[in-house]
């Protein structure tokens, strides 16, 4: 077994890359979206550092918000050349909605009824299929909102809000099986995500049910596939709310890298001083830290 990860610092540490802690931890947790790739394109170096951290042996899952089931989200990944054999598996904040809504042995599931009102990018009402769902058109028909994916360009927090009102009004519950907010563009823009959605549901006073990070139950999933503790485990991700929160949450130690959804936040002009000072600002701003930081995945 490798050598203990180092106690809890006062400051987020800055390694000049992840081969100068592979060697601190057993298993990797891995964000894919602003980590692996920008939704179209892996980014630089982002192949050779999980392949530098296979042939180091180590065991990696990629840990993701999205709606999709594993199996969607490996031919994401193998489609900007990401090989199956980078990592171990992917689980995802829809896998975990769909487990819970299949198993329904937790207390927000068990009286939940069948009928389901997808919200979902055109064609991929299919994400809440397969589990015994009776899948509905309108919220007068539904017994709760399975929310999974948005097509940004075209669907909105704002173009969703007529239905939601309509929901409301029956008090259904909402889960929500992509909690992120916002993605990143692969132009560059921040876009909406699922987690708007939910988000909104929850301030006009709807109940939702969330799955994925920064929540525990798909931490707890995790760990049990992988077989390790915590303190044995690397988090890493691009989100202070959901990978490094989560992260933190589990007892896990996380590396934030910058050059995600957060970069416009940062100083990236002025050297690597006024970059360190700009992460540890927004840090600061933020309740967990880090435990590391590097501007990229690479190793």
């Amino acid at each position: 077994m490798s050598a203990p990860a180092l106690s809890e610092p006062r400051q987020a540490l800055f390694p000049a890359g992840v081969a100068e802690l592979a060697g601190r931890y057993d298993g990797f947790l891995l964000d894919q979206w602003g980590v692996l790739h920008d939704g179209a394109i892996a980014h630089e170096g982002a192949v050779a550092c999980l392949e530098a951290l296979r042939a180091a042996g180590k065991p990696v899952v990629i840990l993701s918000n999205s709606g999709r089931d594993g199996s969607e989200n490996d031919a994401i990944l193998a489609s900007m050349g990401f090989r199956r054999d980078l990592y171990d598996v992917v689980v995802s904040a829809g896998d975990d909605a769909r487990e819970a809504l299949l198993k329904r042995d937790e207390p927000a599931y068990r009286d939940l009824g069948l009928r389901c009102l997808p919200l979902t990018r055109p064609g991929e009402q299919h994400l809440a299929g397969g589990i015994g769902l009776t899948l509905v058109e309108t919220p007068e028909e539904a017994d709760f909102l399975f929310t999974l994916s948005m097509d940004a360009e075209r669907q909105s927090v704002a173009s969703w809000r007529p239905v939601l009102e309509r929901a409301l009004r029956r008090e259904l519950p909402m889960i929500c099986g992509n909690p992120d907010r916002h993605r990143v563009h692969p132009g560059g823009r921040l876009l909406e995500a699922p987690g708007a959605v939910a988000l909104a549901y929850e301030a006009m006073g709807g109940t939702v049910h969330y799955h994925g990070k920064p929540e525990p139950r798909i931490y707890r999933t995790c760990l049990a596939r992988l077989g390790l503790p915590p303190g044995r485990l690397l988090a890493i991700g691009d989100s202070l709310e959901h990978d490094v929160a989560g992260a933190a949450r589990a007892g896990v130690d996380s590396l934030f890298i910058a050059n995600g959804i957060h970069r416009d936040e940062l100083n990236w002009s002025e050297g690597s001083q006024a970059f360190r000072r700009s992460c540890e600002a927004l840090f600061a701003r933020n309740p967990d830290m880090p435990r590391y930081c590097l501007p990229r995945f690479a190793w």
